[in-house]
């Protein structure tokens, strides 16, 4: 029997040595290179003070993957996270190396999908900008669907994916079984921008645009670099480190005249019903946003991912609006004349698919990107930094005045009535008892009750909160009462179940991590479970509420407005949440009981624990009507579609 054996460490040739020239640099001493350079960034404190003190040389003879790792140090890049591959193991090799050096940080999960997430959470809530490194095939396909919650919520990440090899030697494992290239390359360029390192040499050139998509001010989203498995160890001869592009530095871009600040302005001054849709591109610009409500007297109403922008309490604020709104913040939408949309995309559930206003005459519209800035018809579009330009809508209506404020005056008080309406029907749903319950055989907490009880546990220790997508996150996002825009993160761009349990790890990676409780349903959770293992593997402090009512309550519910009657959306398997979290050593689990009482002991108790705790709720799930928040805005699916078009296609906007 013939011994296998692996093949030899490739023999290098150099810039230095030049072709055929003796001796040439083995693995070896391209590997002890490798390691004196990463020794000498961590003792220069980073890459551009070791070039700077000629700790590192300005052109260095390395692989495409150091090369890689390099660049991406100057532009912040220090986080990775991996779950490696055959098709990733050389840059596993210069990650090892620098990572032990205590250049970056790197750190293993098991599951694509939530690595993903929690990348996304990290530049989101920390604005650390990480780097997602997974194998070819699979895993690659994974936490590309995974990244779909950055590129709608614009976030901007780096996914770095192994990719088949290039000189056509045959299928690689794992490639999509089809003869083109670059498939991998443009399968990513659809969900977002990305560049297929064929040549090594391009590096310069695939981060630069890197760097501008991860890094833009208005459309962020993640930049995916395609990694050949034979072009990750080939030598770059001569790589110039000073020309690798640092990250993006760009001034806030704005209007070059003010002609449509001026027409803007006039609007404001002629109508008395003004009502501000404040979307989620809004929630860095809250200080401006409050001046601008105030200087106008609009109304105004919030997408779900703008919690917080302006305080609750604040009389102008009018909550959520559109399809899974509140009365007040859809009754401002409804009658408004003026409206003035600040950072939003108009998403369907948004604007209730385009049918949100059908009062209003006239749009404002304040964004950065043109797509969205001229998303509606009879709009006055101010292009570039919102913040910029609210400032600049300020300082225009202090000389001009705003209009007839005895009109909007009275339009702000038929808005607070409904709010107090609005304040009224949410307390009836906490002043509930608990309700039987069909699957769960006994009377159990609404889910209204159970999520401002936790809720309002998080604001009392400074939490911050994840909310899940389905049922939770629709009644999440008509229930908190923010006050800042950081206290709560939902993912409403993509709504993708399992983002919020996967979230809670970000904290774990970051140096100064704040406090966080997820909200999520049984189903988003069990779509990432595995986050009680990275948990516990990167020490992660947080808590995870399950609210279980065994069944997709929101797509329930959706049947049942629509067709009458459920169908395939709740199972009957009964699942012990506390004992199977329990199994994992280093969780705490506990059950939140059938009361308000016993939920707020279990939330105490799992706040004491230093780790990840885990929360277990029974909720109600049925046809009694103080068991959920409504709903009171249109939605284009389903059976409501012909009419809901009809109306997009004859009104105003």
């Amino acid at each position: 029997m013939t011994e296998e054996r692996l093949p030899a460490a490739p023999r290098i040739v150099t810039a230095e040595n030049g072709e055929g020239s003796s001796p040439v640099l083995t693995q070896d001493a391209l590997t002890r290179a490798m390691g004196a350079r990463a020794k000498a960034i961590a003792q220069a404190g980073s890459l551009e003070q070791a070039l700077s003190t000629g700790g590192i040389p300005t052109h260095v003879t390395t692989s495409l993957s150091e090369a890689l790792v390099l660049g991406l140090l100057k532009q912040g890049v220090r986080t990775y996270l991996a779950i490696f591959g055959h098709g990733s193991t050389d840059l596993g090799e210069v990650l090892r190396v620098y990572t032990e050096a205590g250049v970056v940080k790197t750190h293993n999960f098991r599951n694509e999908v939530a690595m993903a997430h929690v990348a996304t959470a990290l530049r989101w809530q920390y604005g650390e900008t990480p780097a997602v490194v997974t194998s070819i095939g699979p895993g690659a396909l994974q936490a590309m669907a995974g990244s779909l919650a950055a590129a709608s919520n614009g976030v901007g990440v780096y996914h770095i994916y192994g990719d088949e090899t290039t000189h056509g030697e045959g299928p690689n494992m794992q490639q999509i079984p089809k003869h083109e290239q670059h498939l991998y390359g443009r399968l990513t360029a659809v969900m977002g921008e990305s560049y297929v390192l064929h040549t090594p040499e391009a590096l310069r050139e695939a981060l630069s645009r890197g760097a501008v998509k991860v890094g833009h001010p208005y459309k962020a989203g993640p930049f995916y670099l395609l990694l050949p498995l034979n072009t990750q160890p080939q030598v770059i001869p001569i790589l110039n480190l000073h020309t690798l592009p640092g990250p993006l530095v760009s001034s806030p871009a704005t209007l070059a005249d003010d002609a449509h600040v001026t027409r803007a302005v006039t609007l404001i001054q002629s109508h008395a019903k003004i009502t501000l849709k404040a979307g989620g591109g809004s929630s860095r610009f809250a200080q401006e946003l409050r001046a601008f409500a105030e200087k106008t007297g609009a109304a105004v109403v919030l997408s779900p991912g703008a919690l917080g922008v302006l305080p609750d309490a604040h009389p102008q604020n009018m909550h959520v609006g559109g399809s899974k709104g509140s009365i007040s913040g859809n009754y401002a939408m409804r009658e408004a004349e003026l409206v003035i949309m600040v950072g939003s995309r108009g998403v369907c559930q948004a604007d209730c698919s385009g049918i949100g206003y059908p009062s209003a005459k006239a749009v404002i519209n304040l964004n950065g990107d043109l797509n969205d800035l001229n998303h509606y018809a009879h709009t006055v579009g101010l292009f570039g930094d919102i913040g910029v330009s609210l400032k600049k809508l300020v300082a225009a209506l202090e000389l001009a005045g705003s209009g007839n404020t005895a009109a909007r005056a009275a339009w702000l008080k038929d808005c607070i009535q409904q709010k107090a309406a609005w304040r009224k029907f949410k307390q009836d749903r906490f002043d509930a008892p608990a309700l039987m319950d069909d699957a769960w055989k006994k009377a159990v907490l609404t889910q209204p009750l159970a999520i401002k009880t936790v809720s309002d546990f998080a604001k009392s220790i400074g939490a911050v909160k994840f909310f899940d997508a389905g049922d939770v996150q629709a009644n999440g996002f008509q229930i908190v009462e923010d006050d800042r825009p950081e206290d709560t993160y939902t993912d409403t761009g993509s709504s993708y179940m399992g983002f919020a349990p996967s979230a809670l790890v970000a904290s774990a990676l970051v140096k100064d991590p704040r406090y966080g409780i997820c909200f999520c349903g049984d189903g988003s959770f069990m779509m990432n479970p595995q986050v009680l293992i990275d948990a516990v593997e990167h020490k992660a402090r947080g808590m995870v509420v399950i609210f279980d009512n065994r069944r997709m309550a929101a797509i329930t519910g959706l049947q049942e407005a629509q067709y009458q009657h459920a169908f395939r959306t709740h199972d009957s398997v009964e699942v012990d949440y506390v004992q199977l979290a329990s199994a994992i050593k280093g969780v705490r689990a506990f059950s939140g009981g059938e009361g308000k009482a016993s939920l707020l002991r279990a939330l105490e108790q799992a706040h004491q624990h230093p780790g990840l705790s885990v929360v277990h709720v029974p909720v109600y799930a049925g046809g009694n009507p103080l068991g959920g928040m409504g709903a009171y805005g249109d939605w284009n699916v389903g059976n409501w579609v012909d009419r809901v078009q009809s109306l997009y296609h004859s009104q105003n906007l």
